[in-house]
């Protein structure tokens, strides 16, 4: 029997949540190599322990909750490689307005990075990212706001 997650195969969600895991990854360590191996890392994990969720929303948010998690583990493990040239080399599936976001946020610190990721690429509301990062989520709002503010500065704009 094939085991199904959310109604989907194995190889559905890897298809369909692919891009997702690798922006993940891609914000957070900003180096191609670790990003794959926190990738793999996340799929691993969705297949060995096989949990059950409610739906695609709840699958998601899992999967983005366990990439962040893996992110963290292998920032612990070892000092982070800043390479922006590994991350040009990443295959981008991305729209052309998230695209143009991209680049502004690599030169954001990746506390507000992560967070800007989740809003404006990933479209999770302040709650869902409290939750997915585990972080209150006025915290969230107010870096949000401050993220923002530095987003207009590297976009030239004037901050409020």
């Amino acid at each position: 029997m094939v085991q199904r997650y959310a109604g989907l195969t194995f190889e559905e969600v890897v298809r369909r949540y692919a891009q997702t895991v690798a922006g993940v990854c891609v914000m957070r360590l900003q180096n191609r190599a670790d990003a794959e191996d926190c990738f793999q890392n996340t799929f691993v994990k969705l297949l060995t322990k096989a949990p059950s969720f409610r739906d695609e929303k709840h699958l998601r948010h899992w999967l983005i909750k366990v990439a962040v998690n893996e992110c963290y583990s292998l920032l612990r493990k070892r000092r982070p490689h800043l390479s922006l040239d590994d991350a040009r080399d990443m295959p981008d599936l991305r729209t052309d307005d998230e695209r143009d976001i991209s680049w502004a946020l690599m030169k954001v610190r990746p506390d507000y990075r992560e967070i800007l990721y989740l809003h404006y690429c990933e479209r999770y509301k302040v709650q869902e990212i409290a939750a997915i990062l585990g972080r209150n989520p006025n915290t969230v709002k107010v870096m949000l706001k401050r993220g923002r503010d530095m987003l207009r500065a590297i976009y030239g704009g004037e901050t409020q």
